[in-house]
C-alpha cells in the first residue's frame, strides 16, 4: 500500500467536510492513508521519563498529535472529555487497554472501573475510541524492546481530561500540555508530559 507523508495525510483530513467528520468516516481515511515514517522525522521527540505530545496541525474542528513513546511507556487511565479520537502507529506496536465505569460519573470524584476489551495497535491496524467506553490507557510494553509513535486526531480540541485511580477509585480532572508545537519545543514546563504534569506519566 502506498504510504503518505505527514503533510499530504494533514492536507487529505483538512479536504473532509466537517459535516463528514464522523467517527467511520475518519477511520477510513486514517487506515486508507499509512503515513510514511521518515515525513515525521523533525516532529519526534523522545523523553526517557515519560513520553511526549507533539502538536502538527489544530484547527477549530480538530487537532493532530505525535506521541513518541520510548520503551516501556504508558499513559495513565484517562478519557478524552467526549471528544472522537483516532490514532495510526506509523511504526511500532502499541497497546490499548479500554476500561468500563462500574461506578461513578466518570468525572471528578469517586469512580470504580473495571477492565474491559483490549486491541493492538501498529502500521496495518489503526485504533480509535470508542464513545460508549472512553476510559483507556496506550501502552509501548517494556517486552516489544522498541519506539513507537502514534499519531492522534481528537475533535474537537480540548486542554484537559479526567485521569483515573484505580487503587483509590477516584478521578482527577488535569491540564494537558504541549513538548512541542509544529517542531518547535515548548518552553520549560509548559511541555512535561501528557495527561498532567511529567508525574502522571510512568
Amino acid at each position: 500500500m502506498r504510504t503518505f507523508s505527514i503533510a499530504e495525510f494533514i492536507q487529505g483530513l483538512a479536504e473532509i467536510p466537517e459535516h463528514d467528520f464522523t467517527l467511520d468516516r475518519v477511520h477510513g481515511f486514517v487506515a486508507g492513508h499509512p503515513i510514511e515514517p521518515d515525513s515525521l522525522e523533525p516532529y519526534l521527540i523522545f523523553r526517557s521519563a515519560h513520553y511526549t505530545r507533539n502538536l502538527l496541525e489544530r484547527t477549530n474542528l480538530y487537532e493532530v498529535l505525535a506521541i513518541c513513546w520510548e520503551v516501556g511507556q504508558q499513559s495513565r487511565i484517562h478519557n478524552h472529555r467526549g471528544q472522537n479520537c483516532w490514532m495510526a502507529v506509523p511504526f511500532g506496536r502499541l497497546l490499548v487497554q479500554n476500561y468500563r465505569l462500574v461506578s461513578g460519573t466518570g468525572e471528578t470524584g469517586p469512580c470504580e472501573l473495571a477492565e474491559s476489551s483490549r486491541y493492538w495497535m501498529d502500521v496495518a491496524h489503526p485504533g480509535r475510541v470508542d464513545p460508549l467506553e472512553p476510559i483507556h490507557y496506550v501502552a509501548n510494553p517494556p517486552e516489544l524492546a522498541q519506539r513507537a509513535v502514534s499519531i492522534h486526531i481528537y475533535s474537537h480540541p480540548y486542554d484537559s481530561c479526567q485521569v483515573y485511580f484505580l487503587e483509590q477509585r477516584r478521578s482527577l480532572e488535569v491540564p494537558l500540555h504541549y513538548t512541542s508545537k509544529f517542531g518547535v519545543l515548548e518552553k520549560e514546563g509548559q511541555g512535561s508530559g501528557s495527561h498532567g504534569s511529567g508525574s502522571y506519566n510512568r
